[in-house]
């Protein structure tokens, strides 16, 4: 088809949707294409660069903008909700008492959570964003009449665009040239098959092209698309991770928790004759500091950073709670193609049918490949030509790319003198649509087989002599990709990482099992069809083919839809499957798996339905990932642990001693200063350095709930025991006695979260990262400084008293560390899969017995 350049006097009035030069894209479908090209003063070559820069002025980005709330917006949204409206109240309270200096601490504490939630939820959204940016979609746009790659956000109306198989497409478009799109548009339309486009359609924006490839125009872009327009700009759901909700569900029992022994407190001193404000005020202050606060804003933060960090490793989650999911792989079914191997394939020795030559069969296979398409195969063919300028004398009017059904490509060539069409593709393919001799056919078989026992992957190659397309078979190009230097040891490593990782390739079972067997894979390799060829008509994969599928070290042969059925089997099983994938077909595998993985260079489609999308080739990426995703879950496990210790630690310490003693063991003003001392360092918890587990990770609630009660029940009974010495031993005041329970309460805190973030013993590796260390540092300092000198807050004690309180915590914490390593050991041996966790702790318990006994 000829296409024309378009003219228009009047500049494109379309920014203003009320005008009347506004075309719909009914009227857009209906007009013809020159008219278009003229309503959109456009060409085929596209617009210029100064011209594009105009109209991203004219109608903004290509961008569906969310609703964003202002700044001062988010920051007032701390003051309002239950937490802030009982540090309210207390203020209030210690206004109408007329105690000031509470006052002004309550307030200070209400704003420092405030100040705190709002810059963790900026680094979240920030890192979020980060991360959105990073996976933005892209776009193959000719302008100043050249092909380039731009960001999709930047198309303008006018713009020339290229789709092909598994593009999102990026606005809506008027299909110029080609021989058809098929596009599923389900999400838009509700259609639930593929529907088909051609020439002069509109392909709308946010669809996906499932086959072929086009020319478009972009009509309409941002919100004034078909999708913009009935989107109704609602944020999607963002499900919870389970992890997630297990820590959630820890926060509402500590909440129960806490108000429940409140409500004891509360009863048991107004009977006792307690002032009722006083009292209330207290108790109030108690919640607070027992409540875990932080908790979301820690969790968001820890996330958000970890998925930073593995971003920065060429690993993208497109969902943060995949991190949990991908720390507890523990099969990884990965492709061969560019992530076992190199992905640059190379020509072997060609070998073509009688009466055809070596370069007569190259340069074939060459008119039936595009160079635009940055495909490696076809950039393979092109490269072995010899005279690479030879393809100027025929003309490739059409060209149908390959796809995973057809398995071939096909061009039209057209020459001075004729018409015809070439083809190269699967062998099996190729050889079914051309009519040859039984022989013949047995002959091309053999040899496929041959060079795919030596790792070889083969294309037939046929064409016709004419238009009418009676194709004529020309022989076979052998291809190699070789395994990427790095797969053994990276296999090696999952391997020590607990992690099976089985080949699922599109190949021939002769070169899988050649690959597999190099790389030190299993070669107990099946192929697909063995297992999944009965199911098409089943809704339920038996438990028989699941088992079958458990056991098998690799699958050949592998079409997307057995990818899918790949995953759900070994789920079945209880595995935690991670499956790779990079074209339009895999995407239903790649959502249906725990942790999708969108390979280097995979398609729009494909990096939408994943979980993990990567930037860099090869295994080592997804190895690189995992490790760092289990460091991010020890880290929010640690903070589970060390929130319920604290809680435990300081409530029922505080209703203990009130019901023993009837005072307050500390005031309201100490409860508040040792929420802001606690605060800052566990906020670091996000940096902190942790044990990389050697097998997959998964929420452990027996375990947390089992460390964090005994070492919050130890808290309580070395924190009364100080207490119920000083009460009965020293010529200390109660206000002074109160001043040193404070101190005892904020160092043995941070001493507790260093023997809490590990399951080794603390004086062992991973320490604490600086910024953990130097917070804990500094906030013990202004506790000593605090309970030394008073500064009207509170009652100054001696420096002898300070001394002993810090030696009293120093022993309890090595008390503390050995009862944790015996609850680790005994949790080891009910669970004998965690031998990594019983020999650290067996080593660290001989050590600590070898000590003691030294010392006595």
């Amino acid at each position: 088809m000829q296409l024309h350049y378009g003219k228009a006097n009047v500049l494109d009035k379309r920014a203003d949707n009320n005008t009347e030069n506004h075309w719909s894209l009914d009227q857009i479908e209906k007009a013809t294409i020159d008219q278009v090209l003229s309503y959109l003063n456009t060409s085929v070559d596209g617009l210029s660069i100064a011209e594009v820069n105009s109209r991203l002025d004219t109608y903004g980005s290509n961008t569906i903008e969310e609703k964003q709330i202002s700044l001062l917006q988010r920051l007032l949204s701390y003051f309002w909700g239950p937490i802030p409206w009982m540090i309210e109240i207390a203020a209030i309270l210690s206004a109408v008492v007329q105690h000031w200096p509470d006052f002004i601490i309550i307030v200070i504490l209400l704003l420092f959570n405030a100040a705190i939630g709002f810059w963790q939820e900026f680094q979240a959204s920030n890192a979020v964003a980060a991360l959105k940016s990073q996976l933005a979609l892209k776009a193959r746009v000719r302008r100043d009449q050249k092909w380039s790659e731009a960001d999709a956000a930047e198309l303008v109306p006018g713009d020339i665009i290229r789709i092909r198989l598994g593009d999102i497409i990026p606005a809506d478009c008027k299909l110029l040239d080609g021989d058809y799109l098929s596009i599923d548009q389900s999400a838009l339309t509700g259609e639930s098959l593929p529907v088909s486009k051609k020439q002069n359609d509109i392909a709308y924006s946010g669809s996906i092209a499932k086959q072929g490839e086009m020319i478009a125009l972009v009509v309409e872009t941002g919100a004034s698309t078909f999708f913009g327009r009935t989107a109704k700009l609602v944020s999607s759901a963002k499900s919870i991770s389970h992890f997630q909700k297990a820590v959630l569900q820890i926060g509402d029992y500590l909440i129960y928790l806490s108000i429940g022994l409140v409500l004891i407190l509360i009863t048991t001193q107004l009977i006792r004759g307690e002032d009722f404000i006083e009292l209330i005020q207290f108790a109030l202050i108690l919640t607070v500091a027992a409540i875990p606060v932080a908790m979301p804003a820690v969790l968001a933060v820890t996330m958000a950073l970890g998925a930073v960090a593995l971003s920065k490793k060429k690993a993208i989650v497109s969902r943060l709670d995949a991190i949990e999911e991908m720390a507890g792989m523990d099969i990884l079914c990965s492709d061969k193609t560019g992530t076992l191997t190199q992905n640059k394939l190379t020509l072997g020795e060609p070998s073509p049918v009688e009466n055809i030559s070596s370069d007569e069969l190259i340069y074939i296979a060459a008119l039936a490949s595009k160079a635009e398409d940055q495909d490696a195969i076809d950039l393979a063919i092109l490269d072995a030509l010899s005279e690479p300028s030879i393809l100027e004398h025929d003309k490739q009017t059409h060209f149908t790319p390959f796809d995973p059904i057809s398995k071939r490509t096909e061009a039209e060539i057209t020459t001075t003198t004729s018409t015809f069409h070439v083809t190269k593709g699967a062998p099996q393919v190729v050889l079914n649509l051309c009519e040859i001799s039984e022989d013949l056919h047995q002959n091309i078989t053999s040899q496929v087989d041959q060079l795919a026992s030596q790792g070889y992957r083969t294309l037939g190659v046929a064409k016709t002599s004419d238009a009418q397309k009676n194709w004529e078979f020309l022989g076979l190009l052998p291809l190699f990709d070789p395994p990427r230097e790095d797969s053994s040891e990276t296999i090696q490593d999952a391997n020590k990482y607990g992690i099976d990782v089985r080949m699922v390739t599109g190949d021939n079972l002769a070169i899988a099992k050649e690959i597999s067997q190099k790389l030190g894979l299993g070669t107990h390799i099946h192929v697909a069809d063995e297992y999944f060829d009965d199911l098409k008509n089943e809704s339920k994969i038996p438990d028989q083919i699941a088992e079958n599928v458990e056991h098998a070290e690799g699958f050949a042969q592998v079409f997307p839809e057995h990818k899918f059925e790949i995953v759900k089997s070994l789920q079945l099983r209880e595995h935690i499957v991670g499956m790779t994938g990079d074209g339009v077909n895999d995407a239903p595998a790649l959502k249906q798996a725990d942790i999708g993985i969108a390979v280097s260079g995979a398609t729009d489609a494909a990096r939408a339905a994943a979980a993990l999308v990567l930037t860099a080739p090869g295994l080592s990426v997804i190895i690189t990932a995992i490790e760092e995703a289990r460091k991010i879950f020890e880290r929010m496990n640690s903070y589970a642990i060390y929130r319920i210790t604290e809680t435990i630690r300081i409530m029922f310490f505080v209703v203990l001693a009130m019901l023993v003693y009837n005072q307050y063991p500390i005031t309201a003003v100490m409860i508040i200063l040792l929420a802001l001392f606690n605060d800052l360092p566990i906020m670091t918890i996000a940096y902190d350095n942790t044990i990389l587990n050697k097998e997959p990770v998964k929420w452990d609630m027996k375990r947390v709930l089992t460390v964090s009660t005994v070492l919050g029940l130890i808290g309580v009974f070395e924190t009364f025991l100080l207490l119920a010495a000083f009460e009965k031993y020293s010529n200390l005041t109660i206000d002074q006695i109160q001043s040193l329970i404070f101190l005892k309460l904020a160092v043995a805190g941070h001493l507790t979260l260093f023997v809490a973030r590990t399951p080794v013993s603390f004086l062992k590796r991973p320490f604490p990262a600086p910024i953990m260390l130097w917070a804990a540092i500094i906030t013990k300092a202004l506790a000593t400084l605090l309970v030394g000198f008073g500064f009207g807050l509170i009652a100054a004690v001696p420096w002898y008293a300070i001394g002993i309180v810090w030696a009293y915590c120093i022993v309890w914490i090595f008390i503390e560390d050995y009862a944790k390593l015996k609850v680790y050991k005994h949790l080891a041996h009910q669970a004998p899969h965690h031998q990594t966790l019983l020999k650290h702790t067996g080593q660290a318990l001989s050590h600590y017995s070898h000590h003691l006994h030294h010392k006595s």
